[in-house]
């Protein structure tokens, strides 16, 4: 799963670590379900674990599988809004940063999240 965080117009992307697959991408911060928890339990517990940051889900959109070419995923994205307005500690990713969807252009992202992003901006831009 994965967290679109907003905060005062922008919202985070970070960028996934070199040494692994889809190295120095730009993704939706975010992990894995484990055993026994929810989608929404997950989503919070990654956040804490990876960059000190509590969040309000406000809505989950279109979930998306997708197949690479050694793996395949599916990324239950979620809208969020950031709780605390502390600083952001990244512990997993290269770099973080706050953006516009008028910059989205400039990043790399992973091919899964193109449907997200596209979601993103039909639901911000009022084209639902």
């Amino acid at each position: 799963m994965c967290a679109i965080i907003e905060r005062d117009g922008r919202f985070l992307i970070a960028q996934r670590p070199a040494r692994k697959s889809l190295g120095l991408k730009w993704e939706f911060p975010g992990g894995k379900v484990e055993a026994g928890e929810s989608d929404c339990d997950a989503l919070h517990r990654e956040l804490m674990e990876e960059l000190q940051i509590r969040v309000r889900i406000v809505e989950p959109l279109t979930p998306v599988f997708h197949a690479y070419e050694d793996f395949s995923l599916d990324l239950i994205p979620f809208r969020c809004t950031l709780l605390e307005s502390g600083r952001l500690e990244s512990h997993e990713h290269e770099a973080l940063r706050w953006i516009t969807l008028d910059e989205i252009d400039a990043f790399e992202f992973p091919e899964a999240d193109i449907p997200v992003l596209e979601e993103y901006r039909n639901m911000v831009n009022g084209e639902w």
